[in-house]
């Protein structure tokens, strides 16, 4: 009896562990340390704990522009938003100009961008809930009109720099030789984490990304969980447009404009479903860590530009084939 008891629960183990092995958020993580691995054994030191420290600051940026992306996506009806690059830029932009490398000016330089990005986000959720605009097309046109708003705002000639205390918290280590912003993004992966599986928000935007029309019969606020998750996207767009403000110190008009795709792929990878209503943001968070590792370890090896473009290009292309069309990822 003891024998055919033992045999179950080994089987119990095994077939947890292999549904363990089998979640995006575990094959991404491995894929992470798998990097790494072999990135210290082509060039020792890739794996040092300064080096990977320098890297999670990178991936940060990354990091935080993806939750916007994460809600947005949660949100359904083939949710994405095309526009986190050029409204990050635009932010970052305006938050130069309004800090001026001047400290009493950084509350301000914070605020005004971020309030910018909502704003922006939230034309984006009224045009595709009131107009019944396919989200990539909305956010395509808002792409464009943030590009726009950036070459206006500068007339071609980006001004100003970030505030010292907000060069201070990206690139000075502080305990544990961690620099503030991976402080500020984990504290970000707990508040978000936290408002999606503990609030009626996070609650209401489940339910709207699994059946639209379901949430709305049963009287949840559907217009308005996706005008705050598109809101909520161009907010965090901006916030991550002004660390990396922080970490060059001064602005370019193409700051961020390359993270919007990025911001799509680490979504995918950390295993929120392209549909809607199933992932978190813990997933992306480990989805933007192997996505800068991967980065950091193609420079390593000195792949060229081009072939690092297309290395990543086509990993990409396999991670999203491999779970974005996973009807599993349900389960």
């Amino acid at each position: 009896m003891s024998t055919a008891t033992d045999l179950t629960s080994d089987g119990d183990l095994r077939a947890r562990l292999v549904t363990a092995l089998r979640q995006p958020i575990v094959v991404a993580a491995i894929a992470a340390i798998a990097i790494l691995v072999v990135g210290q054994l082509v060039s020792p030191g890739f794996a040092s704990y300064g080096q990977i420290i320098s890297m999670l600051r990178v991936a940060s940026f990354l990091g935080i522009m993806a939750i916007g992306q994460t809600i947005v996506i949660l949100s359904g009806n083939t949710g994405i938003d095309l526009s986190v690059g050029a409204v990050a830029t635009f932010g970052a932009i305006v938050g130069a100009r309004v800090m001026d490398g001047d400290n009493s000016n950084l509350l301000l330089g914070i605020l005004i961008p971020v309030a910018l990005g909502a704003g922006l986000g939230a034309i984006n959720g009224l045009g595709i809930v009131a107009l019944r605009l396919p989200p990539f097309v909305m956010t395509l046109g808002m792409m464009g009109v943030a590009g726009g708003l950036s070459l206006a705002y500068t007339q071609g000639v980006a001004e100003g720099r970030s505030a010292p205390a907000l060069t201070s918290l990206v690139n000075t280590r502080w305990f544990l030789g961690v620099p503030g912003v991976v402080y500020v993004w984990i504290a970000l992966i707990v508040i978000v984490t936290l408002l999606l599986r503990r609030t009626s928000y996070g609650w209401n935007l489940y339910a709207v990304g699994t059946n639209r029309r379901a949430a709305r019969l049963s009287g949840l606020p559907v217009n308005r969980t996706v005008i705050g998750a598109y809101a909520a996207s161009g907010a965090f767009a901006v916030v991550g447009g002004l660390m990396l403000l922080g970490y060059n110190e001064s602005v370019l008009l193409n700051l961020a404009d390359d993270y919007t795709l990025t911001t799509v792929a680490a979504v995918i990878i950390g295993g929120t479903l392209a549909a809607g209503g199933i992932g978190g943001y813990a997933g992306t968070a480990v989805g933007a860590v192997l996505l800068q590792f991967l980065q950091s370890f193609l420079t390593t090896v000195r792949i060229p530009e081009s072939w690092r473009t297309i290395i990543t290009g086509l990993v990409l292309l396999s991670i999203l084939a491999l779970f974005g069309r996973q009807r599993r990822l349900r389960s």
